[in-house]
C-alpha cells in the first residue's frame, strides 16, 4: 500500500511541468501517490526536484532550511547533497520510479541465510563500487552490523582478486564496476569458492526482471541505489 507524498517543484518550464503532473495524477496506481506541493498544502513536503537552469531553483536547493529536505537535481553539476540527479532530455518515468523507490515500504525479507561464522570468528566484508561515497556509506552500515573488516575494490578486476585471495561473509557490488561489470561479473562473484554466503548487488534502477535474475544468479539482494538503510540492516543482521 503506498502513501501520498507531497513534492515541491522549483523551476522547469511549462512542457516539463506538464509532463510531471500528469504522472503525478497517475502515480497513484502502482505504488505511491505523489502530488504538487504548494505553500497552502496542509502538511510538509517529502521531496524537491530541483531545476538546475533556474536561479530560484539552486536558491532554494542552497537554503539551510530545507537541509533535511531529500532533493532531486535535474541537470548538470549535481552537488554532493542531492540525493538522486538526472540529465536532460529527461524521461520523467524514470524519475517517478526512483521517487517510489525511496518512499516504497520495506517488505519484510522472505530468505533465510544459514552463515557459518569462520573459524577465527571475524566476519569480513568486501565493499565494491567505484563511488566513494558509497563505499563509505555501506562502511558505516557494516560497522553498524558489527563487521569492521572491509576490503574495497574500485574496479571488477580488483574485486575478482580480492574474492580469490579472501573468504567474505557478505560482498557488496556495484552493477557498473569499470572494468569487468554486469551479469559476468555478478556470475563470478556467486560462483568463486571459497563460496561468499550473502552476495548483495546495487544498480542504479532495478526491474523486475532484474530481481528474478539476480535471484537465479544466487544473489541475496539486487538493490536500487542508494540500497534503503532498513533493508540493509535487516540483511547483516542475518549475517
Amino acid at each position: 500500500m503506498g502513501q501520498r507524498v507531497f513534492v515541491k517543484v522549483v523551476g522547469f518550464d511549462d512542457v516539463e511541468r506538464h509532463a510531471l503532473n500528469t504522472l503525478f495524477r497517475v502515480s497513484g496506481d502502482s505504488g505511491n501517490g505523489f502530488a504538487l506541493w504548494t505553500p497552502e498544502t496542509r502538511g510538509e513536503p517529502g521531496l524537491a526536484l530541483i531545476d538546475s537552469e533556474s536561479y530560484e531553483a539552486r536558491v532554494e536547493f542552497e537554503s539551510p532550511l530545507n537541509d533535511k529536505l531529500r532533493m532531486v537535481w535535474v541537470g548538470p553539476h549535481a552537488p554532493a547533497r542531492a540525493w538522486r540527479s538526472f540529465q536532460r532530455p529527461l524521461r520523467w518515468p524514470e524519475v517517478i520510479a526512483a521517487m517510489d523507490e525511496l518512499f516504497r515500504p520495506v517488505e519484510p525479507l522472505d530468505f533465510d541465510l544459514d552463515v557459518a561464522e569462520p573459524a577465527s570468528g571475524v566476519r569480513r566484508a568486501l565493499i565494491a563500487s567505484p563511488d566513494r561515497a558509497e563505499r563509505l556509506y555501506l562502511r558505516a552500515r557494516l560497522a553498524l552490523a558489527g563487521i569492521t573488516q572491509a576490503d574495497e575494490a574500485e574496479t571488477g578486476p580488483q574485486a575478482m582478486e580480492l574474492v580469490r585471495n579472501n573468504r567474505y561473509q557478505v560482498a557488496f557490488i556495484d552493477f557498473g564496476l569499470p572494468g569487468l561489470g554486469g551479469w559476468d561479473l555478478v556470475r563470478q562473484v556467486t560462483a568463486a569458492q571459497p563460496r561468499i554466503p550473502v552476495v548483495v548487488v546495487t544498480k542504479d534502477t532495478v526491474s523486475t526482471r532484474e530481481h528474478m535474475k539476480a535471484h537465479g544468479s544466487g544473489v541475496a539482494l539486487m538493490l536500487a541505489k542508494p540500497p534503503h538503510p532498513t533493508k540493509i540492516k535487516a540483511l547483516l543482521e542475518k549475517v
